[in-house]
């Protein structure tokens, strides 16, 4: 089973999607705007994907650099609530397969998943 955290308006979460349609597999769709995932989700996704949460945060969305994320001061924790309250700071798509996780940036490194 796959599951994809996946935002609609992302061009690259639908070519993502539409990867893994084309290799004949139907994901499960997590709209992750809609049902934010909490902080225990994110910890989990970031133990899988092997990265820290400066790695999946967006630095180009205007809530970051308003919320000043980029002060070094700041926990791996205090990063993970701002994601976890403000989703549109988590980059996309994530894709989940088992134990493994990738982030479809581009969409062809979720190939190593299929």
């Amino acid at each position: 089973m796959i599951k994809i955290y996946h935002n609609e308006k992302c061009s690259k979460s639908r070519e993502t999607l539409d990867l893994i349609r084309r290799h004949g597999i139907e994901p499960t769709i997590i709209d992750y705007l809609r049902d934010p995932p909490d902080v225990q989700t994110l910890k989990n996704l970031l133990k899988v994907l092997g990265m820290s949460a400066k790695e999946i945060i967006r630095k180009k969305e205007k809530l970051y650099l308003e919320k000043n994320l980029s002060d070094p001061l700041l926990s791996e924790g205090d990063l993970l609530e701002a994601m976890s309250a403000n989703p549109s700071l988590i980059e996309r798509p994530i894709v989940v397969k088992g134990s493994k996780a990738i982030l479809g940036r581009p969409p062809e490194n979720v190939m190593e998943l299929l």
